[in-house]
């Protein structure tokens, strides 16, 4: 059984391996829930999920997001990973679902965390891909999406995405 908390993750009252009630007890220096019968423990760790600065010529590719959290906002496309997913499928197929773009990873531009209200502790990766193909229309989850001259990006809720764009302006000067 559990009590869900659209907040957070849920909240395990009892095991999910053998139904008995899980207690609270100090584990590796933090407060968890385990089982004393069978030994499972609930750990809460972050979701782990991927964005792509999408880059061609001079212009980046941006979403305004369809959905909360920060519906209506300019945001680069992103997405959580699926199950046996590597982070660099994940790029590729939420630009591809959210653009209609196809692309090249470049590099990794860096990994940040974040919480949020809706979907607790995530892990944010961050890949500039390097636009190849297609014609960018809004699609999945955006209400819009078009490119930006990298010297007109509007105002980007997160500050780790306007970080990756900072690097990414100045990786598109130097060549």
């Amino acid at each position: 059984m559990t009590n869900t908390n659209y907040n957070s993750k849920p909240e395990f009252t009892y095991c999910p391996i053998c139904g008995k009630k899980l207690k609270n007890n100090l584990i590796e220096g933090k407060k968890r829930k385990n089982c004393h019968s069978c030994g499972f423990i609930d750990y809460k760790n972050p979701l782990p999920c991927v964005s792509i600065i999408g880059i061609k010529e001079d212009k980046i590719a941006l979403i305004k997001r369809g959905i909360e959290p920060s519906k209506g906002t300019w945001a680069p496309p992103s997405g959580f990973m699926e199950y046996g997913e590597k982070p660099e499928e994940t790029a590729l197929r939420e630009l591809y679902e959210e653009t209609s773009l196809k692309g090249e990873i470049i590099e990794l531009l860096g990994v940040h965390s974040q919480d949020t209200k809706i979907y607790g502790s995530l892990v944010v990766i961050i890949f500039l891909v390097k636009i190849t193909e297609g014609k960018i229309r809004a699609g999945d989850d955006a209400q819009d999406a078009k490119f930006f001259d990298i010297k007109e990006i509007p105002k980007i809720k997160y500050e780790f995405y306007n970080t990756a764009i900072k690097k990414t302006k100045k990786q598109m000067i130097k060549t």
